[in-house]
């Protein structure tokens, strides 16, 4: 698979197989990614891998948690501006709408939308779930580096045959993720990722994209 074919199959997956992610294809994801670029090359990225049993326990105690309406772990950093200015609301609120449409669930029917949401805690049935940290008293740069990190990993993911899902939901329980895990005192959740190969049987509506002109302007000498 080439780069270019990596990057436009590359999706939010969110119905995986049950089929088991070789340790040693993850070892070669994960080694590769480590020559993603940061400034000063500092690799400011922590990821731990959960796969097996220990990520079966982990989801249960998740979905356990969400489902007895237990309050959510304080985020450790804005994941929206208060106000989504034009285009970016926009754009927001239309994911939105595909997204609930896809699974034939109205925007009123709360319980429906909460019932979908529990699927981020099961992975959506992936085997394999990566989880990637941060140090507290790293900058906007550092926060930078951890995105492109991640996208190198989905990319190479990809070329394994394998799909991902990254999910920030999984900061909304962060404790309990750490009870799993144990991390270094202070460390933030930026996210979980789940891992897997795709289940071809569910259903799904690929997002758009603004066109070039949106996003891109050229400045010929």
């Amino acid at each position: 698979m080439d780069v270019y074919e990596a990057v436009k199959s590359r999706r939010a997956v969110r119905g995986f197989t049950d089929e088991p992610v070789s340790r040693v294809v993850l070892e070669r994801v994960l080694s590769a990614a480590a020559w993603s670029p940061s400034g000063s090359n500092i690799q400011p990225w922590n990821s731990y891998v959960l796969t097996g049993a220990r990520l079966a326990e982990l989801k249960t105690h998740a979905v356990e948690r969400v489902s007895h309406g237990d309050p959510w772990d304080e985020r450790q950093y804005q994941l929206y501006p208060p106000v989504l200015k034009s285009p970016y609301g926009e754009r927001r609120s239309a994911f939105g709408r595909e997204r609930y449409s896809a699974l034939g669930i109205a925007r009123e029917d709360l319980e429906a939308r909460q019932r979908a949401a529990i699927g981020n805690w099961k992975c959506f049935g992936a085997p394999a779930a990566l989880f990637c940290y941060i140090e507290p008293d790293m900058g906007l740069p550092q926060w930078a580096d951890i995105g492109m990190y991640l996208q190198t990993v989905m990319l190479l993911l990809r070329a394994e045959g394998l799909h991902s899902c990254p999910q920030m939901a999984w900061s909304q329980v962060r404790e309990t993720v750490a009870e799993f895990l144990s991390p270094p005192d202070g460390l933030i959740l930026f996210c979980g990722m789940s891992i897997g190969y795709e289940d071809p049987t569910v259903s799904y509506v690929r997002t758009g994209r603004a066109p070039l002109d949106e996003t891109v302007t050229f400045v010929d000498g």
